[in-house]
């Protein structure tokens, strides 16, 4: 109180010091005299119009007192002469988050965080980003302004080029190709062409190369959705991302929209400690079935490795309706993926039903990866003599030793679900496949 009374009588004998206005303005704003502090605030801009330390006062002064079109009008002037005033700008980002305009309020962060990329605030970082995906993002790259122009094309590879699965290509082949091969047929029982696959198991053992043959098999365009397509750290940003997913790939039917990694996009909202994860998950859950959406011609494909950790809202009806389980691939299909990955490769009588017997929980990618190995030493002996020699059975097989199949681990994983959390039959696939009686 001694220091305001000081700078009164400091004023008396120089009213027009704007300095001293400035501190007494500031002073009383802190001890919140907000009539005292406004009018020595407007007492300054008086004095000098130009004054933005004093618009920013008042500003402030605005915002406290709840009065926020009157503190909006002050910044906008301020940011109309300079966009790039800081004190400005995360005043307004305050301002617009009491006003309920998020949209503005993270564009106006994001500028803010532009001129001073070590700024942070946590009130503001808790309103305006997903913090339970802020790790997953480099500052450097950020931009929730992306175009996100889908990578969309038209695979040049068919079921033919697919080795075993043919239980998922008959799902498949029920699901989208007959439809559009047959569409009066399917019309006659209300059927539609389209609708969602969910396909789960091992990494590595094709789910991401059935979808591109699907959309092979059938001509038709394939995009193919990543998180960094969908994940974003801006609030609302994500779920306006997802839908301009869908909304390219219903402007572009027929088409196969695979998801992979879908667990990622559509956790269990039970394990969820953020509501803005269960907002994407809702907004997904609206693009599959919602009311004003119209999938059909869309065959959307889903993939993942953890499917006890999706939601269960995606196995209803009308969304993932056909969950189908993509297991290591047999003996055939083990022969036929040698033939494929050794297809225009230097290669000398490979006994490739033998071969395949002793690749056993070897999946599609381990194959391949023991190709690669194969090859490597192919190479590093051409290096010594400087001739290439072809592939040859025991190339492969002590290839096959140097490298440990990456199935078994998943299988762990799985079986205790399959065992102890498997009401519905859901994964009855994986028990199956491992011999294992209920």
């Amino acid at each position: 109180m001694d220091n305001i009374d000081n700078l009164k009588e400091a004023l008396q004998f120089s009213p027009n010091n704007i300095p001293l206005k400035l501190l007494l303005a500031n002073s009383l704003l802190k001890l919140n005299r907000y009539e005292e502090a406004e009018s020595h605030y407007l007492e300054t801009i008086v004095i000098d119009s130009s004054n933005v330390e004093a618009k920013i006062g008042l500003s402030h002064l605005y915002f406290q007192r709840d009065e926020y079109s009157k503190s909006i009008v002050i910044l906008e002037d301020i940011l109309r002469i300079d966009d790039k005033n800081f004190d400005a700008l995360i005043l307004f980002t305050k301002v617009l988050i009491r006003e309920n305009s998020i949209d503005l309020a993270i564009k106006n962060y994001q500028n803010a965080l532009q001129i001073n990329p070590k700024y942070v605030n946590d009130e503001l970082d808790s309103l305006l980003r997903n913090s339970w995906q802020e790790d997953q993002f480099d500052d450097e790259n950020d931009d929730s302004e992306n175009d996100n122009n889908y990578l969309i094309s038209k695979p040049n590879i068919n079921f033919d080029h697919v080795g075993g699965m043919d239980d998922v290509k008959k799902e498949i082949e029920l699901k989208i190709i007959h439809p559009l091969n047959f569409p009066d047929l399917y019309k006659a029982y209300g059927k539609k062409a389209g609708g969602g696959i969910l396909l789960y198991g091992p990494p590595g053992c094709g789910k991401t190369y059935i979808a591109k043959a699907t959309a092979g098999q059938i001509n038709s365009n394939f995009i193919a959705v990543g998180l960094n397509d969908i994940l974003d750290m801006w609030v609302g940003n994500s779920e306006k991302n997802l839908h301009e997913v869908f909304e390219y790939a219903r402007r572009n039917k027929p088409c196969v929209l695979f998801f992979d990694e879908i667990d990622a996009l559509g956790a269990s909202r039970n394990d969820m400690k953020h509501s803005s994860s269960k907002v994407l998950i809702n907004q997904f859950l609206q693009e599959l079935d919602g009311v004003d959406t119209d999938n059909d011609g869309i065959l959307i494909l889903g993939a993942t490795n953890a499917p006890w950790q999706l939601d269960n809202a995606f196995r209803r009806p009308g969304r993932f309706d056909r969950i189908i389980f993509v297991p290591p691939p047999d003996e055939e299909a083990k022969a036929s993926i040698l033939q494929i990955k050794l297809k225009d490769k230097p290669v000398n009588q490979i006994d490739y039903k033998k071969l395949s017997k002793s690749l056993i929980d070897f999946s599609g990618a381990d194959i391949e990866a023991v190709i690669d190995i194969a090859i490597e030493e192919k190479l590093q002996s051409a290096f010594k003599t400087g001739i290439p020699k072809p592939i040859e059975y025991k190339d492969l097989t002590e290839a096959s030793k140097k490298h440990r199949p990456t199935t078994k681990e998943w299988f762990q994983t799985a079986k205790n679900f399959a065992l102890y959390a498997n009401e519905s039959g859901l994964y009855d696939p994986i028990l199956n496949f491992l011999k294992i009686k209920k």
